[in-house]
């Protein structure tokens, strides 16, 4: 397992990388960092870089779009979007990303239903979409891109399009199909809220809506920044990402293929199905930012360990965790092919404690910057809802 390449994340966790078909974020590492961290050579320096280099995000979103969000104001938080990051600790940032993520979600409704969208349809795609979740991806998009000093307001939009991406999966997947799920954020799931086709046109309106806000200068002014984040959202969540690995899933469970799921098969699906939309939020965010090279690769790796230690927390969740916490239902998984049903709980455990030191060494050349993702990572191996 030690010491698989995985496009710029090398340690001693689980294996990751080209399974979940993402294009490179940055060049290939000459060299395994300091320590055995795995970042380039160069990664030590990346602090330097950054202080010597001049900020080249210059544009922001359109003043239009920026007022509407701007103004909402989370609770104790700093009195405007662009100090985001600032103080706060991190269950403020969490909470103070997932209200800008609320309202830009809730102003693109309106913006939907105001272009001839069906009532039935925005309610489902409201159902689906507002008013709960933890809002993770979203906050990776905003807190990489604060990382280059880019103010939360003009990375908004990319944080909202990756959410609807997400808030589609969970639609489709909760369908009688696929999980056949009934709860979903402590609220019944679209399918058991309207009925099925409704559920399934408003999973397809939702991965509609993400790629017209990536395709509009709200993303950035940059048409060639705006081609990059649209090709890395679509590769991240299609066959050879999200979408594929949830065909891996499906079938272990549905038609026992493998019969006896290998480690290196699960890792696989798990950092399709799971890490790819993880490893993009943090890759976004530093395109966002006109992030080097050596920088996109370093928050990569965090990217990619973060996408794999969520889904073994989520897997031990599954196993160990209380419903009516989750706001969804447990036990569900069993039979399934998971790290636990590979490899055990304590193995598990133990694994999330290898990728919690391999994500701080990731983030190390940021330094005292990047300590909300430091917080993240801890947020997201300890959690328990």
């Amino acid at each position: 397992m030690a010491g698989a390449n995985t496009g710029g994340c090398r340690g001693a966790g689980l294996r990751l990388g080209a399974a979940a078909g993402l294009p490179d974020a940055g060049a290939a590492p000459a060299a395994s960092g300091p320590g055995g961290t795995g970042l380039p050579a160069s990664a030590a320096s990346l602090t330097a870089q950054s202080s010597r280099r001049k900020n080249r995000y210059l544009l922001l979103a359109p003043e239009g779009e920026k007022k509407a969000c701007t103004g909402y104001v989370p609770r104790s938080a700093p009195s405007h979007s662009e100090a985001y990051g600032e103080g706060p600790v991190f269950s403020q940032r969490l909470e103070n990303a997932a209200r800008l993520v609320e309202c830009r979600l809730d102003q693109l409704m309106g913006e939907l239903a105001a272009g001839g969208t069906p009532p039935r349809l925005i309610a489902a795609m409201r159902h689906a979409a507002l008013g709960g979740g933890k809002r993770l991806r979203p906050f990776l998009v905003l807190e990489c891109a604060s990382l280059f000093a880019v103010p939360a307001s003009a990375a908004l939009a990319t944080a909202a399009a990756l959410e609807c991406v997400h808030c589609y999966s969970l639609v489709h997947d909760d369908l009688p199909a696929m999980d056949n799920d009934a709860l979903r954020r402590g609220k019944p799931t679209v399918h058991k809220a309207f009925d099925e086709w409704t559920a399934i046109l408003a999973g397809d309106g939702l991965l509609s809506a993400a790629f017209w806000l990536l395709a509009g200068s709200e993303a950035h002014q940059d048409p060639a920044v705006r081609s990059q984040l649209v090709c890395g959202l679509a590769a991240a969540s299609g066959a050879a990402g999200m979408v594929g690995g949830q065909c891996l899933d499906l079938e272990a469970d549905k038609l026992n293929r493998p019969a006896a799921p290998d480690l290196a098969h699960v890792e696989r699906l798990q950092a399709m199905k799971t890490g790819a939309l993880i490893t993009f939020a943090c890759t976004a965010g530093a395109l966002i930012g006109g992030a080097t090279a050596d920088e996109q690769a370093a928050l990569r790796c965090y990217g990619e360990r973060l996408g794999l230690a969520f889904q073994i927390a989520d897997d031990l969740l599954d196993r160990e965790g209380d419903a009516t916490r989750l706001g969804k239902a447990t036990r569900k998984d069993a039979g399934k092919a998971t790290i636990i049903s590979v490899a055990g709980v304590a193995r598990a455990r133990q694994w999330l404690d290898a990728l919690k030191a391999e994500m701080a060494a990731a983030l190390a050349p940021f330094g005292p910057r990047a300590e909300g993702l430091r917080q993240a990572a801890h947020f997201v191996v300890s959690r328990t809802a």
